[in-house]
Formats: C-alpha cells, structure tokens, sequence
C-alpha cells in the first residue's frame, strides 16, 4: 500500500465525520464556517489530494476542540435544587409526632417546625412565635418575626423557638417547586448564542463559492478550484474567537473571575442592560444599626449600652447588630442583663444595673410599660426603616434604626459599566418597594422594583429581553437562580451566596466585590475586540490568496502551507486575550 492510498484513507476516515456534521446542519437550515472546510476535504478527495486535505482536517478539528475545551460544564443546578428542598416533615396527630417525607404533607396537616429547621411546605402558623429567615426564597435579608396567622413559605428556616403551621399546599405546589420548575424552564427556553465565528461565514462562505465558480469557469481547471478552497478554509473562523475565549477565560481566572464556558464572554461583549438583586450583591446582606435616635434624658451611646445589654441574651439577627453596634460606639464588652424575658419576633426585656430595659415593637415596650405608649408617636419619625424601640423604667428613651449596609465602590462600579455601554441598570429584590427606591436614588440606577418572588424577577428580564435588551443578572442565593438562568448572563457572588446561585450562573465572582461584575464586562468585551480583529485580518489575508490561487500561482500543497502561516498570525494574536 502506497503512502498516496494510506494518506487517502485516512483523509476519507477523519474527513467523513466532519462532512457529515455540516451536511446535517445544512439540512437544518445552518450554514456556518465549516461549510468551506467540508467543500474542501471532498474536493481533496475527488481530486486525490489527500495532504491538502488533512491539513483542513487538522485545523477543523484543532478549532472544534478549542471549542469544547472552552465550552460549558453541565450545569447541576436543578441537582443543587432538589438536593437543597425540604426532604422531611413531622405531622402532629392525635397528641403524637409522625415523621414523614415532605412529599407526604396535604393542606390541612398540623406539622411541627422545630427550631433550625425548613419549613417543609407552604404554610400558615397557628401556634408559636418565633424568627423565620426567607432571605433564600425573597431575599429579604432581615429574619421575619412570625406569630399565628402568618403565612411561611416552603423551604425558610426556622429560627429559635419550635412554631406549629398547617399545611396550605402540597411540596409539588410549594413556592421551593415554582423555583426549581423556573430555572428548568429558563434553562429550556434561553436562546442559544449565534457564534461571532458563523455571524462572520454568512457572507464569508457565499464570497468563497462565487470564487471558485468564477475560477472554474475561467480555467476549467479544477486543481485550482482545491487550491481556492484550501486557502479559503476559515481556520481564522474556526481559530480566532476560541483561542481568544481561551485566553479570556484565564485572563478573567486571575482576576477571581470564573467563567464558565466561551459563550458567556461573547455574551458579556454584548450586554446592553444590567440587573441587580438587592440583598447580598449590592449590600452586604445582614442588618446593621443605622441610626440612634435617643430623647433628651438619653444620649446614643447609653441608648445602645442598655439595649446592647439585654440583646445579648437573644438569638436574632438585630440582636446581634445592635451588640455590635454598641461594643463599636463604647469601646467595650457590656455585662448581661437579668431577670430577662424574651417574645419572640416582638421584643426583649431586662434588669440592667437595676433599671429595667426594653427593647422591640412599639406593642410589645407598650405592654412592658402601660401608659408609655403617648410618648412613643413622637419618638418615631415617618420612615420605612426597620427599627426596634428602646424605654427604661417606663420612659421612652429611643429608637434604633437598622438598614442593609451599601457595599464599598458600588457607585464607581455602575460608572464603569456605563462607560463600558450598559445603559440601562435595574435593582430588584424582595425588600419594601420605598426602600429599594430609595436604595436605587442613592446608587444611581435608573430603574428600582420592591417586593418580588423569584418569579418575578424572571418577569422582568424577560421583559426586558422583549425589549430588544441583551441582560446580565446579577445575584447571589436561591431567589436569583431562576434569573440568573433566563438572562443573557448570569453573575453569582460565590463569596456570599453559594450553592444554586453559583450552579445556575454563568459566571461566579470568587471575591465578595462587586466591583469585578465591571471588570467581567470589560474582559468579554476586549476578548471579542481581539477575536474579531483576528477574525478580520485573517479573513482578509486568506481572501488576498485567493486571488494568487485562482490564478494559478499557488497549488493545493503550497496553500495549505500558506493557510497554515496565516493560522499561526491568528493564533498569535488572539492569545493576546490573555495579558
């Protein structure tokens, strides 16, 4: 066997799956920049130009597993989902505790929610108090108090004390069930992105054939047609953007930037409007004290000392910020207070150097201190603000005020997203509405929307997609993962949101710094600037050896060499996406 028969089997052998691949899209309607490559391997078949043809079946290979290197990893996130939901509940019947699978639970049933548990169900409270955090599922940051009649949603956790609850609706119909159905559902119907490499062969690809058409019908001569074809084969294509993408992805790497697979860099070249959850990406995630407001027998720093002292006996998450607070403004461990009695989700009571001290709702300081309640109206200004009121031996003597902390350099950030095209910018979260208004005033954000579920910030970016926007969401828990699905792009703050936000995202900031969102936007956009010019200068060359090729100067062997040099000049520029 003859070195010609060997090199022509093997071009038949590795050149038919490639022929057949671009065969089938063409059936489907999709002429990408494989269409030339395939013309060329079997025109270097019929012709027995079996060198010519490897080397085409070496750089379309070589491009399409830079591709798959580059590609997205299956994405666990509906795994991640339905590991997370609620697995077990305990139904109370006829005086006895039943465990049972969540699965199991119907509305009506009596079910026990023990403290640091999830609630297994959607459900409403009948018996109990207690501190419920639903930051998961609404990102509402700050722990719900909850008492009789309050509705709970499947999936939150439970704070400190036990709560019963009847169910109000199976686990299939819970709100955890909507979620994982919406990231399936926005998995499902995200457009796929349409490669910068086939945007380019749609008129690449007709050029190359009205080339040969002429070239053969001028010359007859079908050795050149081979050579037009080889020269013409869009390695640049099939090169430039995944080397590019290649270097990106490890570009964006040392910056703490994961992404995921190349067709979130191109889509980050694109982004036309951004969207941001509230809780946990633009603030910090956990209420902090804001602001004290004392009377005229107080001043701020005795105000915080006594709450602080009586607080340190509670368990809950405002508890906690104003002990902070106050070991911050004093400069020193306060001792605890005695003879406390707590209500939970409604406030908490204390001896504190023999002064008794409460700290909680206007009702509750009230019931602590009958007769009080004419002087707290005045104590309280008109505000949306969460705040806890603070009274000592029956006199009003503050408010404390707690806010979501605005994370550092978030301003800077949306000037820089700006400068990079993104025009339009939207905050959303769970949280009052006045409150993210006000939030979106102090940021600059041109759009700001309150009290949404997870399916309705997948609402709004598919709005916002019908409006001809190209959108990057930007979360960080459970809430976010249906939008972060549906969207152009989905960014998760891993640092403090991980888990489903991570899985459903496209890209994951390693770095609690939101700062690096603007740094993402301006990796994908230099990545594609550098493919494109890859892509265009390459194209150009190939096109200028066209013109030697039809004319007889350059045979099949000899463009494939050609065609291998300009490969190297566009490598070597793309891999510039790296520094």
């Amino acid at each position: 066997m003859t070195l010609h028969t060997i090199g022509m089997l093997a071009l038949v052998v590795t050149g038919a799956p490639i022929v057949w691949r671009t065969v089938r899209g063409m059936l489907r309607g999709r002429f990408a920049a494989d269409v030339v490559a395939s013309l060329a391997i079997v025109t270097a078949v019929v012709l027995g130009e079996p060198i010519a043809g490897l080397v085409i079946v070496l750089m379309q290979t070589g491009g399409e597993h830079l591709e798959k290197y580059a590609a997205r990893r299956a994405s666990r996130a509906l795994e991640e989902l339905e590991d997370a939901r609620p697995q077990l509940a305990h139904r109370l019947a006829d005086g006895a505790i039943e465990e049972i699978r969540a699965d199991d639970a119907v509305p009506g049933d009596i079910l026990l929610v023990r403290p640091g548990e999830l609630v297994p169900v959607d459900a409403v409270v009948v018996d109990g108090t207690s501190w419920v955090d639903q930051s998961r599922l609404t990102g509402e940051s700050v722990p719900v108090a909850v008492m009789p009649g309050v509705a709970l949603l499947s999936a939150s956790i439970n704070g400190d004390r036990p709560i019963r609850v009847r169910a109000t609706a199976r686990a299939a119909e819970s709100q955890y069930a909507k979620i994982v159905a919406l990231v399936r559902s926005a998995q499902a119907s995200k457009a796929p992105l349409q490669r910068i490499a086939d945007r380019y062969a749609v008129w690449f690809t007709p050029f190359t054939l009205v080339v040969c058409a002429l070239t053969f019908g001028f010359t007859g001569d079908w050795t050149r047609v081979l050579a037009v074809l080889v020269v013409a084969t869009p390695c640049p294509l099939l090169l430039a953007t995944p080397v590019a993408i290649v270097g990106g992805i490890s570009h964006a790497a040392r910056h703490h930037i994961i992404v995921r697979h190349g067709g979130a860099l191109e889509a980050l070249a694109g982004i036309t409007a951004a969207v941001f959850d509230k809780t946990g990406t633009l603030t910090v995630g956990r209420p902090e004290v804001s602001r004290v407001v004392p009377t005229a027998a107080f001043d701020e720093r005795s105000v915080l000392r006594l709450a602080a002292a009586v607080e340190l006996s509670a368990g809950h998450q405002l508890g906690r910020s104003i002990v902070l607070a106050a070991n911050r403004l004093n400069g020193e461990t306060m001792s605890a207070a005695t003879d406390v009695e707590e209500a939970p989700g409604r406030g908490i009571a204390g001896s504190v150097d023999d002064r008794r001290v409460a700290v909680g709702s206007a009702g509750y300081v009230t019931e602590q201190f009958p007769g009080i309640g004419d002087g707290l109206p005045g104590l309280s200004p008109h505000t949306e603000a969460l705040r806890s009121f603070v009274a000592v031996d029956g006199r009003p003597a503050g408010i404390i005020e707690f806010a979501d902390v605005i994370r550092p350099d978030v301003a800077e950030t949306f000037a820089r997203m700006r400068a990079h095209g993104v025009g339009r910018t939207l905050l959303l979260s769970g949280d009052h509405a006045s409150y993210v208004a006000d939030v979106a005033r102090r940021l600059g954000i041109s759009e700001a929307r309150g009290n949404l579920l997870p399916q309705d910030k997948v609402a709004v970016v598919e709005e916002l997609q019908r409006a001809g926007e190209r959108v990057l969401m930007v979360g960080d828990g459970v809430n976010d993962a249906p939008a972060l699905s549906r969207a152009e792009v989905g960014v998760a703050l891993a640092a403090h949101g991980r888990g489903i936000a991570s899985e459903s995202a496209d890209v994951i900031l390693l770095e609690d710094d939101i700062s690096l969102v603007a740094d993402a936007v301006d990796i994908g956009r230099r990545t594609m600037r550098i493919a494109r010019q890859s892509i265009v200068v390459g194209l150009g060359l190939s096109a200028a050896a066209m013109a030697f090729a039809a004319f007889g100067m350059i045979p099949p062997v000899v463009g494939a060499a050609v065609q291998e040099g300009i490969d190297i000049a566009v490598i070597l520029n793309a891999l510039r996406a790296s520094r």
